[in-house]
C-alpha cells in the first residue's frame, strides 16, 4: 500500500475485512452503510422503539443506543423485541463506556457492541503517571484479562464489535506515554484489536473519532498504516466526528472529517453526529455517501500517478508560499465572494459579505466574517468600496477601470503568457487541474511564478476534482513553487446540504493537507437561477432556498465555515456540541441555542456543550470551556479540564458560565449593533 490509501489519483475504495452486523455486511468493497444513535432514554421502551423507526424510515441501516448500566443492557432486549414486532429487523448497536458488564449482556441480544478503549478499563483522571516498561505491560494484561470475556461472548453469539477511540477521552495510561495525538488514539485501540486477534476473533470494526477533524483524519490514516503495517490487513472503519454541533456548521465540520477519508476510499460506514434529532442525520449521511458511486468516478484520466509525497498526510504544516499582497506567507486564507450571478450591484449587496454602509456617517462597518476580495467579471461598480475590498474582474473588465489598485485581473494562465499588461499588483491566474491532456505544463507554471505577483487560482473538472487539484498542489511542491493558491470550488448540487457537503470536501480535505491561502465558492447558473427563484418565492412564503440566506451570503459564511471548522482562520465562536443520546440530562439542543445566543460574539473562544459525563470533560477535547450535565436539572463547568463550578441548577447555569468567562478574562460585551 502507498502511503495510507490505495491511491492518491484515482478513486479505489479501500479493501477491509468483512465483518458480519445482523442481516448487513461492512467491509470488503460493500456499499458505506449509513448509521445513527437515538436520543431517548434507553428504559422508555416505547418511545425509543418509535424513535429507531423513524431513523430506519429516514434510511438508517442500524441504529445505536446508549447502554450505560446493566439495566439499560437488558431493556435492549424489549426494544429489540418491540421492533420485531412491528416487523422492523434492523441491525441494533449498543454503545457502551464504563461498565464492562452491561457490554457482556449486550453482546447477548444486539448485532453489535461498541466500546471506548479510553474508559472501558483504564480510568480517565487526568493525571500524569511514568510507566516503566513493565508497568505498562502489566497494565495490558490487565486490559486483557478484563476484555477477553467480551470478546468471548461476542465469539459465541455472532456478535460484531466496534472498537471505537474518542481522542478526548484517551486514557491517563495512555497519554503518559503517547500524548494527546493521533498516534495514542490508534495505539489505545491496537491494544484492543491485537487481543482480539490473539483470540482469533475478527468481527471487529474501528474508530478513530475526535471534534477536530484535522486529529480525526490524521488518526485514521496512521491506523489504516498502523494496521497494514503489523497484520498486511485492514479492518472496516466507521467514520465520525464526534461532538460536530448542529446547523451549517455541524454538517461543514462532519463533512470535513468524513468527506476528506471518503475522497481517498477509506470508510465502511458513517455517522454524523450532530445536536439535532436523529433521523436529521441521515439525510446528512447519505448526501455523502452518494458522492461515491463506482461508475461516477471511473475511467478519470490525465491526473498522473504521484512518485514521492513531498509532506506528510500524518501530520499538519502548512504549505511555504511568498506573500503576494495579503495572501500566502503568514497571513490568513483570504476569501473571495463570487458575485459572477448578480447585476447592477448596490452597497447594500455587501451585506451579505460582512459590509455595511451608513449613509448618514458615511463609514462601512466590517464584520469579522467580511470577504477579502469580491469576484465582479463584467461590471464597474458606482460606488466607493470599503478600504479593506478589492475587486476581481475579467482581464477586459480591468482594462477599462481607472483604479488599478482596487481593480485586480483574473486572467486563464493561457492568456496570461501573452497578455500585454498585466497589474503591477496582483495577478490572478487560473488553473483547471488535469481537465484535458493539454492542460499546464511544467515549463509554464515555472515561468509564470516568476512574476512575485502572481496569484494561481486552482480549479478542476474532472469528476473527483479534490485529487486533481491536490495532485497540481504536490506539483508546484515538487517545482519548488511558492507562490500563494486559492482554491476554487464550484457546485453544481441542488439542495443546501449536498452544497455544504461539496464545497467542505472538495476545499476542506486541502486546508486540512496545509494546502491553500484562499477559498472562493461558486454555484453553477442553474443553481443560480434556481436560487433566485426560490428567493422570490420566499418573499411571499418566508421560505427560500439558503436557509434564510442570499445566495452571496451563503457562499460567503460557508467559506468562512469551513475555514473555522479546518482552523485555518478563526472568525468566530466554536461551539464543541454532543449529539443528545439517553444518557442526556437537560434538554441539549434548546441549551445550546441558548448559550449560542449570548456568546457567538465570543470570537476563536471554543465553548464545548456536553449532555452527560460520558461525554465530558474527556469528549469535550480542546474546549477553553465546558459545560456539562452532571445530574438531572444539574451542570458542572470547567475551564479546561478543570472543574470550576459543581452541580449549578441549570435554570442559573448559563450564567454562571458568563461569570466563568468574566472571571477568566473570557467575556467582552457585545455590540449592540450588529452588523
Amino acid at each position: 500500500m502507498q502511503y495510507y490509501c490505495n491511491s492518491l489519483t484515482s478513486y479505489q475504495r479501500l479493501i477491509t475485512r468483512e465483518v458480519k452486523v445482523g442481516n448487513i455486511i461492512i467491509g470488503n468493497g460493500q456499499p458505506i452503510r449509513v448509521q445513527t444513535m437515538t436520543t431517548t432514554d434507553t428504559m422508555d421502551t416505547d418511545k425509543t422503539v418509535d424513535q429507531v423507526i423513524k431513523c430506519i424510515q429516514a434510511g438508517a441501516e442500524l441504529v445505536r443506543i446508549t447502554a450505560p448500566s446493566k439495566k439499560e443492557a437488558d431493556n435492549l432486549a424489549l426494544i429489540k423485541a418491540g421492533l420485531l414486532a412491528k416487523g422492523y429487523d434492523i441491525p441494533l448497536v449498543a454503545d457502551i463506556h464504563f461498565t464492562p458488564n452491561a457490554a457482556e449482556i449486550a453482546a447477548t441480544i444486539v448485532a453489535k457492541v461498541r466500546v471506548n478503549p479510553g474508559n472501558y478499563v483504564d480510568k480517565k483522571k487526568f493525571e500524569q503517571i511514568e510507566y516503566t516498561d513493565a508497568e505498562y505491560l502489566e497494565e495490558i494484561e490487565r486490559i486483557r484479562e478484563r476484555f477477553t470475556p467480551l470478546v468471548l461472548i461476542c465469539k459465541e453469539h455472532g456478535t460484531a464489535m466496534r472498537i471505537g477511540t474518542n481522542h478526548g477521552s484517551l486514557s491517563d495510561r495512555i497519554m503518559s506515554r503517547y500524548g494527546d495525538t493521533a498516534m495514542g488514539m490508534v495505539e489505545s485501540a491496537m491494544e484492543f484489536l491485537r487481543i482480539a486477534r490473539s483470540l482469533d476473533y475478527h468481527q471487529i470494526i474501528l474508530s478513530m473519532k475526535s471534534s477536530n477533524p484535522q486529529v480525526m483524519v490524521q488518526a485514521y490514516r496512521l491506523l489504516v498504516q498502523q494496521m497494514q503495517n503489523e497484520f498486511n490487513e485492514c479492518y472496516p472503519l466507521h467514520l465520525g466526528v464526534t461532538e460536530a454541533g448542529d446547523g451549517e456548521d455541524g454538517r461543514i465540520k462532519s463533512a470535513i472529517g468524513i468527506g476528506t477519508l471518503l475522497e481517498d476510499g477509506i470508510g465502511d460506514t458513517i455517522r454524523v453526529s450532530l445536536t439535532e434529532d436523529p433521523e436529521l442525520e441521515i439525510p446528512v449521511c447519505m448526501d455523502l455517501v452518494k458522492r461515491y458511486p463506482a461508475n461516477r468516478l471511473k475511467g478519470i484520466q490525465n491526473i498522473p500517478t504521484i512518485e514521492h509525497l513531498p509532506y506528510s498526510p500524518f501530520e499538519y504544516k502548512r504549505r511555504p508560499t511568498i506573500t503576494v499582497s495579503n495572501i500566502g506567507g503568514k497571513q490568513v486564507p483570504i476569501v473571495m465572494a463570487d458575485f459572477r450571478h448578480k447585476t447592477n450591484i448596490i452597497p447594500e449587496d455587501l451585506i451579505s459579505i460582512g459590509y455595511q454602509y451608513n449613509v448618514a456617517t458615511d463609514k462601512w462597518t466590517i464584520s469579522d466574517s467580511a470577504a477579502d476580495f469580491i469576484y465582479i467579471p463584467n461590471e464597474i461598480l458606482s460606488f466607493e468600496l470599503p478600504g479593506t475590498l478589492r475587486v476581481i474582474t475579467t482581464p477586459e473588465n480591468w482594462e477599462m477601470v481607472t483604479d488599478r489598485t482596487k481593480y485586480l485581473p483574473l486572467f486563464d494562465f493561457r492568456n496570461y503568457i501573452q497578455a500585454p499588461r498585466k497589474s503591477a499588483f496582483v495577478n490572478f491566474v487560473s488553473i483547471d487541474c488535469y481537465c484535458t491532456k493539454n492542460g499546464i505544463r511544467d515549463e509554464q507554471l515555472i515561468e509564470i511564478a516568476k512574476d512575485k505577483s502572481v496569484v494561481f487560482c486552482l480549479s478542476s473538472q474532472v469528476a473527483h476534482a479534490m485529487p486533481a487539484v491536490r495532485r497540481m498542489m504536490i506539483r508546484l511542491m515538487d517545482l519548488k513553487i511558492q507562490t500563494p493558491v486559492v482554491l476554487m470550488t464550484n457546485s453544481a448540487w441542488s439542495s443546501t446540504d449536498e452544497h455544504l457537503i461539496h464545497f467542505a470536501t472538495e476545499t476542506g480535505a486541502l486546508f486540512l493537507e496545509g494546502m491553500g491561502d484562499g477559498i472562493s465558492l461558486g454555484v453553477t447558473s442553474k443553481v443560480a437561477e434556481l436560487a433566485n427563484q426560490s428567493l422570490e418565492v420566499g418573499k411571499v412564503s418566508g421560505r427560500n432556498y439558503f436557509n434564510n440566506h442570499s445566495l452571496e451570503q451563503f457562499l460567503n459564511t460557508t467559506a468562512f465555515g469551513i475555514l473555522q471548522a479546518t482552523r485555518t482562520r478563526i472568525s468566530k465562536t466554536e461551539y464543541i456540541s454532543c449529539p443528545s443520546c439517553g444518557r442526556t440530562l437537560f434538554e441539549l439542543q434548546e441549551t445550546t441555542a441558548k448559550i449560542r445566543s449570548v456568546t457567538n460574539h465570543l470570537k476563536g473562544l471554543k465553548i464545548a456543550i456536553m449532555g452527560c459525563i460520558v461525554n465530558g470533560p474527556g469528549e469535550m477535547a480542546d474546549a477553553d470551556f465546558g459545560y456539562v450535565g452532571s445530574g438531572v436539572g444539574k451542570i458542572t463547568l470547567y475551564k479546561g479540564k478543570e472543574i470550576m463550578k459543581r452541580n449549578i441548577d441549570s435554570v442559573i447555569a448559563v450564567d454562571e458560565l458568563i461569570q466563568l468567562l468574566k472571571e477568566h478574562n473570557a467575556w467582552v460585551d457585545p455590540p449592540s449593533v450588529l452588523s
